[in-house]
């Protein structure tokens, strides 16, 4: 009963955050969440350790990105599952998943539970940047969008900067 409340709570708040779309998908986050300030660029991030939320900020910094999330989300792998569900996230078969994009709300969705290590997180997160940036559901889309900031993510770790 409590998870219903909740999910539906949760539908509530995506009316606002949808940018016209009609898409009937539902959005959820904890109350917590919502009192999460934007940052210069414009995004939340949620859920977030000090370090993980320093350590994301500071990759999209570098990556800049053409169009910016509006939230990155850190949620548990319970709440990462059932938000998945609710989104009806296609996996390919063998593959799993650690994160995902909501394109209509502009929300990255981390399974923090799944955290691996700082350079697979740029390495994804510049996947789901890509996903944003082509404003499209294709994986090679993403990919491929995703391999300038991936070499941004690179050069900034050299030495010299170059």
């Amino acid at each position: 009963m409590g998870l219903r409340i909740w999910t539906t709570a949760f539908s509530l708040t995506l009316a606002q955050f949808a940018w016209g779309q009609t898409s009937s998908s539902a959005k959820l986050v904890s109350t917590e969440a919502t009192v999460a300030e934007p940052s210069a660029s414009g995004y939340a991030v949620i859920g977030a350790t000090p370090e993980q939320e320093a350590l994301v900020r500071a990759q999209i910094q570098v990556m800049q990105p053409e169009v910016y999330p509006l939230r990155v989300l850190f949620v548990p792998h319970w709440k990462y599952v059932v938000t998945a569900r609710t989104f009806r996230l296609r996996v390919p078969t063998g593959y799993t998943s650690a994160m995902f994009t909501h394109l209509p709300s502009r929300s990255v969705f981390i399974d923090s539970d799944r955290y691996m290590s700082n350079d697979s997180l740029g390495y994804w997160v510049a996947h789901e940047l890509g996903h944003l940036a082509t404003n499209s559901a294709s994986e090679s889309a993403a990919d491929k969008a995703a391999r300038e900031y991936r070499k941004r993510l690179k050069d900034a770790r050299k030495p010299d900067g170059h």
